[in-house]
């Protein structure tokens, strides 16, 4: 049996809720495939989420799914390279790689969803904060310690309720069941393709 990581962060700035939580937990009231699921919600501090990520994956997962929320991003976005770079132009780690390629087929996930009826699109760049840092770090430790686990980072749109308190700013919105299906469908999609 597949062993997957799927990792959401906690709320942060204006927003009382973070749709990639939301998602996952959505997804552990009704998920019953083959895989074993294991979620986390990570803190919005670098610190804090790079401690977590590193003992978490001491498990040695099949995959880890990194999922984050994209306030005014109307579709799901799999995103394919982690940067070693912080928000501040600095290295995440220092004298390691400068990027990181998901090893996953991502282009054929996206497929997968886009053909599901979900919104979707590959990416090339997660940013320079904490999904960014998700992504490279989960690949760095993997590779530094040798560990199996091949890693991926999900966007997700706002969640409707969220998009509802932000009225003024009019950002689009994915339903959580949506979403939570996206996540559902990608899990057993690597795990029956990839393991």
């Amino acid at each position: 049996m597949s062993r997957v990581l799927l990792t959401a962060f906690e709320p942060y700035d204006r927003w009382s809720e973070n749709s990639s939580w939301l998602a996952l937990m959505d997804l552990t009231n009704w998920y019953e495939g083959a895989t074993e699921i294991v979620t986390r919600r990570y803190p919005v501090d670098l610190s804090r989420m790079s401690d977590a990520l590193r003992k978490d994956l001491q498990s040695d997962f099949d995959f880890a799914i990194h999922v984050g929320q994209s306030p005014g991003s109307p579709i799901i976005k799999v995103e394919a390279v982690g940067l070693n770079v912080r928000s501040d132009g600095s290295p995440l780690i220092n004298g390691a790689p400068d990027a990181y390629r998901s090893p996953l087929p991502l282009a054929a996930q996206v497929s997968t969803l886009v053909n599901a009826g979900i919104p979707c699109e590959l990416s090339h760049h997660a940013g320079t904060y904490l999904c960014n840092a998700a992504l490279y770090l989960s690949q760095h430790y993997a590779k530094s310690f040798g560990m199996k686990t091949r890693a991926a980072f999900v966007h997700l749109p706002l969640a409707p309720s969220q998009s509802a308190k932000a009225i003024e700013s009019r950002l689009p919105s994915m339903s959580t069941a949506m979403s939570s299906a996206a996540i559902a469908l990608l899990v057993d999609e690597l795990t029956n393709s990839v393991a």
